[in-house]
């Protein structure tokens, strides 16, 4: 068999027709930036994630940038996020003159670790930025008690989680501004980039808008420095239509998540994805963990079977990070989730005959058949 790590075209080409309707709608209407496609996808998206206010911005490090920066976020502030999570979250601190403040992440969940987040928390400490990693909801409820006791501000990096949702209330909807990805590989994702802001503040909201669009609410006054850095009308529309689609997607996620993990089950050599018993888990990847990674990935490889690293190098390793003065070592975990982590393909559409010889591929290279 030959299987890519992703493929698109089992769950687009069922929606081909819709989609081509929503580009010739945006076409035809002549108006191509912050219109009536927006309007709506910000209105459906809002709704779908029970909150008051979505914000469709550029991409998901802008929503990230904007959030920060619509809480106050500037020179000198800390900001703590997990040290295993994509580099985007520790940009937009960067961005900001804030400074990223790592923690250590939960070892079964590869999620940050509530009970480390107190030990780093100084007199600078502005905001804590939890990340729903792979798909999975942070434990959101320790990290908000986390927050109100020291007066600080919560940004959920929820661009691996649309849909996930921790002791039943979605990832999101907890933090005072939260910011998405729509990447087009993500569970909902656009075909380009494109990115959103969730919040049930008022004020908030009207900041993001404002930042997203020169710092301004009005055309030609400007009433803050502001960006541009705004969703359009076509990827706007596309995302209508997919989000029709998502809880029929996210169900396959995770029917696949079962049947690797029923074939996968009884190989000691690797371990498989936990989920801790508050928490749903939406799938964006499917993440195994083995000391063999390297040469594991070598040999899927030579049976046709796509697979990725998500992610190679912690943060505090990367050279654009060396001025932070970390050393290998610093991050023990994060560094040996980097290190082991292997990323099987999972995408609607995926069959379980392929599940099937993805699970036999890999129990063969173990020697378990």
């Amino acid at each position: 068999m030959n299987i890519p790590f992703l493929n698109f075209e089992p769950f687009h080409a069922p929606i081909k027709k819709e989609m081509v309707q929503a580009f010739l709608s945006v076409y035809d209407s002549n108006w191509y930036i912050t219109g009536q496609h927006l309007k709506n996808f910000e209105n459906e998206y809002a709704h779908f994630n029970q909150i008051k206010f979505a914000i469709g911005v550029s991409n998901g490090l802008d929503a990230l940038y904007i959030s920060l920066k619509a809480i106050g976020i500037s020179d000198g502030d800390e900001v703590i996020m997990p040290s295993n999570t994509f580099i985007a979250t520790v940009l937009a601190v960067s961005y900001t003159g804030a400074v990223p403040i790592f923690v250590e992440p939960n070892e079964n969940t590869y999620l940050i670790n509530p009970d480390l987040i107190k030990k780093v928390i100084t007199s600078k400490t502005k905001a804590i930025i939890p990340v729903h990693l792979y798909g999975q909801a942070c434990e959101m409820d320790k990290i908000m008690r986390i927050a109100e006791e020291f007066g600080l501000k919560v940004i959920e990096d929820n661009a691996q989680a649309h849909g996930a949702a921790f002791k039943g209330k979605l990832t999101g909807t907890f933090g005072h501004i939260n910011a998405t990805s729509f990447y087009p590989g993500k569970n909902l994702g656009a075909l380009g980039d494109a990115g959103g802001i969730t919040t049930d503040d008022a004020k908030l909201a009207e900041k993001a808008m404002m930042l997203r669009n020169y710092g301004s609410k009005e055309k030609y006054k400007h009433e803050i420095i502001g960006h541009n850095m705004r969703l359009d009308e076509l990827q706007a529309s596309f995302l209508s239509v997919k989000l029709l689609h998502l809880e029929d997607w996210t169900n396959m996620r995770q029917e696949i998540a079962s049947w690797y993990n029923e074939e996968l089950a009884y190989i000691p050599e690797i371990i498989l994805p936990h989920v801790h018993d508050d928490a749903t888990h939406v799938y964006h990847l499917y993440v195994i963990r083995t000391k063999y990674r390297d040469d594991l990935q070598k040999y899927l490889i030579g049976k046709g079977i796509g697979t990725l690293i998500h992610y190679p190098i912690p943060p505090h390793l990367q050279k654009a990070y060396e001025h932070l003065g970390f050393s290998k070592g610093d991050f023990p975990i994060a560094e040996e989730i980097a290190e082991t982590c292997l990323s099987l393909p999972i995408w609607p559409g995926i069959t379980s005959n392929e599940i099937t010889y993805i699970a036999y591929s890999i129990k063969e290279y173990f020697g378990h058949v």
